[in-house]
């Protein structure tokens, strides 16, 4: 992620280093807020000199060794201080400064002890476990810090703004990771709000659009317009060549299947590359496959009888069953008592009649579409096998759309014609030797 591990916790952490030089000793009290200066918490006071000095002393280290080793032992010493909660945020930046990752971890769930709605040690472990793929912890402490944050505490001697910058600063982030790994425990409702605000909060951010894209596109239902807005989005942002060539990929085959065609593809990568949010009503159209109705409508529409009758068997059987009644008694009025002469596969063979399969459809499914009354007996020696392919003639007389069934009379079997016989090759004798 962008931002860095290291920056957030000085910053986050700065509450408590920026209260430990102000805090009154018993000798020195505070002195009363008036109206127009009220503070923005209630101020912490230590009672007991030594343990003010202790403190004063452990913070004012500039050596971090130092630092932690005082720091470490006033909270031996002192336990339930009203500091410890400060001193826990100073000695987790401290070790953070020195390189004591595991310590840093250690310390976070020490101040989650002491305060399970601190903000910096749930921020903290939310981003070390993001980045360890303990995706259900690094949700469940993000979760916990979003819901923290209304109610933190502003630091003495921080301005409104720039606490507000704060806050929505470690809120962003927080969504961000929320987000991040609600996506990879499959809860997209979670990861698509989440993300979503993290994207408001930094369009620029690939790291959130990209995901917030993947959320919104892999969701039950998926929520396309803005998906293909922001995966449009994420390939302008990527800057490695093979990353924008296989997410660009993917946003296409997406936008394909969603709009029907590509047209309008590459206005979409062009809007996204300057715009980060979707503007006002912005929306993709979405391809709408014909109904078998308007299938079989557009495929009789202006065509003649002689059109009609060039027609494959799937494509009568289209209209016999789905089409509207002008359209069915179009083709109908063509083919019924013509004779035809197809190929089907037999399913069903008997000495006066076949059931037989002529689309490809019913082919595969193994239902007969046509009943092929025959008009004489089939001879034994030419009783067609059932599963192979026949080739036969036959007169349509009736059908049922629905499950679809033509009745065919006068059916006879056809013979293919013998392929002409190959000529021996023509041999060239070698002329005599002299």
């Amino acid at each position: 992620m962008k931002t860095s591990l290291v920056a957030i916790v000085l910053s986050f952490a700065a509450a408590a280093s920026g209260q430990q030089t102000t805090t009154p000793s018993p000798a020195q009290p505070a002195a009363p807020a008036t109206s127009a200066q009220q503070p923005p918490q209630q101020k912490k006071e230590i009672k007991d000199p030594a343990e003010y000095n202790a403190y004063v002393s452990a913070v004012q280290q500039t050596d971090p060794s130092a630092k932690i080793s005082g720091l470490e032992a006033f909270l031996v010493q002192y336990p339930n201080s009203v500091m410890k909660e400060d001193a826990l945020e100073v000695l987790m930046t401290t070790y953070q400064q020195a390189g004591k990752q595991d310590k840093v971890i250690d310390t976070a769930n020490r101040l989650l002890a002491a305060n399970p709605n601190n903000v910096t040690a749930l921020v903290l472990l939310a981003y070390n476990e993001r980045a360890s793929q303990k995706w259900a912890d690094a949700k469940g402490h993000a979760e916990r810090g979003l819901a923290a944050i209304p109610n933190m505490p502003k630091p003495e001697g921080k301005s409104d703004a720039d606490f507000e910058k704060q806050k929505a600063q470690m809120t962003s982030l927080l969504d961000s990771i929320a987000g991040f790994s609600a996506l990879q425990l499959k809860d997209n409702a979670t990861a698509e709000k989440d993300l979503r605000a993290a994207v408001e909060a930094d369009p620029n951010n690939v790291e959130n659009v990209y995901p917030y894209a993947l959320a919104c596109l892999t969701a039950t239902p998926e929520d396309d317009v803005n998906g293909l807005f922001f995966i449009a989005r994420a390939a302008n942002l990527v800057k490695d060549p093979g990353g924008k060539a296989q997410i660009t990929k993917f946003g296409h085959s997406k936008y394909v299947k969603y709009h029907g065609s590509e047209d309008g593809w590459n206005d979409l990568l062009a809007t996204t590359a300057t715009t980060p949010l979707p503007p006002a009503g912005f929306t993709i159209k979405q391809y709408v496959p014909p109904t078998p109705a308007e299938q079989a409508h557009d495929l009789v529409k202006d065509k003649t009888a002689a059109d009609i009758k060039k027609l494959s068997f799937a494509e009568w059987q289209l209209v016999l069953s789905a089409g509207s009644q002008e359209d069915q008694d179009k083709v109908w009025n063509v083919i019924k008592g013509v004779a035809l002469q197809m190929e089907a596969t037999v399913l069903k063979a008997a000495p006066t009649e076949l059931q037989i399969a002529a689309s490809q459809d019913d082919i595969d499914a193994k239902r007969p579409d046509i009943t092929l009354t025959m008009t004489g007996t089939i001879p034994a020696k030419l009783m067609p096998t059932e599963g192979g392919t026949l080739d036969f003639e036959g007169t349509p007389t009736s059908y049922t759309p629905s499950p679809f069934m033509m009745m065919m009379e006068k059916g006879a079997l056809l013979t293919k014609a013998a392929p002409p016989a190959r000529k021996p090759p023509v041999r060239h004798h070698a002329a005599p030797s002299q």
